[in-house]
This record gives structure tokens, C-alpha cells and sequence, in this order.
């Protein structure tokens, strides 16, 4: 009886067990070719610049809500990383955010933050439970971040200095929590921007650490007034996504053979960002905005 038993669960066992290891497989495959394109990458840019293709041609999805895993990979296959250190700042649950290929694929140190406790815990569950970051999980800190706090929380986690990436993606104060940070030196900032805002416009929502996306368009900062403050703070333009929303800023003396500085006008000529701004900005144009 008893081994007739175990013949049955040994059968019932075997596609799952066959499910698991396909799964093993990909995602082993998956960190393989991720690192296979980076290499890829820097052959053709060995050959000249010319080779590369355009930012705009590189994205893909793994981790991120669009494409900026790929970007990312792309940027840095041709920038070397200073300490593979990255801050997000409302990153989510962890699972969807744009630094989460880089820890899980490619060993990166993170820093999370988000204002939303069970986002926060649902985070670090999926940290602690993945097999490439459960012996060192990045840190996640619930806390709702402000351009007075801002400072105090990335050094409470352990970040300071020199990193390679910070992102925002805060649908509100973007433009005053980035003006605010000062304790880190990222060489690449990527941040939403809000492309129903014509690019001519430097315009951000005024300072309110309490401000809560409702969703509408009126929220977060234009383009040009991201690109103005990063001037301020040292970074050009390098490009957005195929969406034209979320920016890339690379700071000055890096990368510059390989990521030349582009007109904002030039990153929101695609037909997502022509019908947002045809189509959203009559409807906000009236409100409550600040010229910077």
C-alpha cells in the first residue's frame, strides 16, 4: 500500500518539480543573457560610437513598469559602474521598479524607499525570498519622503557619496525631492517626468511634502525643468523612454563619447507624448503650477 502511495505522489510530484526547474532554467538564462548584450555592447562600442544603436532602441521589460531594464543595462555596458550602488525612491513594492533588475541579475546594492507600509513589506518579502538576493537583500525603509527628509533617510540607510543610479518616481515633489538631495553623487538619475506639460514649459507643481497623486495630470514637473535643475546640479539629458516620460540624466564628464546631451524637444515627438499633451493639457493648464 504504502508504495503504491508513493507512486502516486512521485507522479503528481513530477510536473511541478519539472515546472520549477523550467523556472530555475530562466531565470539562469535570463541573468546569462542580460549579460551576454551587455558584452555585445561594448564590442560594438569598441568599434566606434557609430555602431551603438539609440537609447530609444534598447529598452526592454523585466523588472521595470516599461522599459528602463534595458536602457539601464545599456548604459551602464558603456559607463563602469563606480560601486553598483542604486537608491529608489518610491520604488513600489520592489518587484516593479527600475533598480530591480540590476540587484536581482547583476549583484547591485540597493536602497528602497516607499510611503506605503504593506508596498514596503511586500518588498522585502520578495527580496528575502528570491535566490539571488536573499543572503543580502537590498534595504527597504518605509517612509513618505519630503525634500526636508530626503537627505536624512538615504544616509540612514547607508548610502552617501559617490553611486550609480538614483531614481525617482514620486508622481508629485519630484523636482524638490531631487533638488534637495545632496548626501549622494549618482552618475545617472532617471525620474518620471510629465509629458502632458508642452516642452517649452518649465513647470513643476509647488512644494507640498503632503501632496498625494490624484490620479490626473496635474502632477510632478515638466521635462525642461528637469533638465534645467539638472544643469544646476551638473547632469545633461541623455535621452527618455519610447513614451517620452521617464528621463535619463547622466552626469557631466561621464559617458560623454557615448551619450551626447539631446534636446528635450527632440524626446517627446513620439504619438503617446503628441496626444498627452493635445489631449491632457487644456484640461490643467489653468492650475495651480510653478514656473522654475
Amino acid at each position: 500500500m504504502m508504495s503504491l502511495v508513493q507512486r502516486v505522489v512521485r507522479r503528481l510530484a513530477r510536473p511541478v518539480v519539472g515546472r520549477i526547474a523550467d523556472h530555475e532554467a530562466r531565470v539562469a538564462n535570463e541573468a546569462v543573457a542580460q549579460k551576454s548584450l551587455m558584452q555585445q555592447y561594448r564590442l560594438l562600442a569598441s568599434q566606434g560610437s557609430q555602431y551603438l544603436p539609440t537609447i530609444r532602441d534598447v529598452g526592454f521589460r523585466k523588472y521595470s513598469q516599461f522599459e528602463e531594464d534595458g536602457i539601464l543595462l545599456y548604459i551602464f555596458s558603456l559607463i563602469p559602474p563606480v560601486n553598483r550602488t542604486c537608491v529608489e525612491i518610491c520604488a513600489g513594492m520592489g518587484r516593479e521598479c527600475n533598480v530591480a533588475n540590476l540587484i536581482i541579475n547583476h549583484g547591485w546594492w540597493g536602497h528602497l524607499f516607499d510611503g506605503n507600509e504593506r508596498n514596503v513589506k511586500a518588498g522585502k518579502d520578495f527580496f528575502a525570498r528570491h535566490r539571488d538576493t536573499f543572503l543580502h537583500p537590498p534595504r527597504f525603509t518605509k517612509a513618505w519622503v519630503t525634500a526636508e527628509n530626503v537627505d536624512e533617510l538615504i544616509a540612514q540607510s547607508g548610502a552617501r557619496g559617490p553611486i550609480d543610479l538614483l531614481s525617482l518616481d514620486i508622481d508629485g515633489v519630484d523636482y524638490w525631492v531631487w533638488k534637495a538631495i545632496t548626501v549622494i553623487d549618482p552618475q545617472v538619475v532617471v525620474c518620471e517626468t510629465q509629458n502632458a506639460i508642452p516642452p517649452d514649459k518649465s513647470l513643476t507643481i509647488p512644494y507640498d511634502p503632503g501632496f498625494v497623486w490624484q490620479s490626473n495630470r496635474y502632477f510632478g514637473v515638466s521635462l525642461a525643468a528637469m533638465c534645467k535643475l539638472g544643469k544646476q546640479k551638473g547632469y545633461r539629458l541623455i535621452g527618455t523612454n519610447r513614451f517620452g516620460f521617464n528621463a535619463f540624466f547622466m552626469k557631466a564628464g561621464v559617458g560623454e563619447a557615448f551619450f551626447p546631451e539631446v534636446d528635450v524637444h527632440s524626446c517627446v515627438q513620439d504619438p503617446y507624448s503628441r496626444i498627452t499633451r493635445d489631449e491632457a493639457w487644456p484640461l490643467v493648464k489653468d492650475r495651480n503650477w510653478q514656473e522654475v
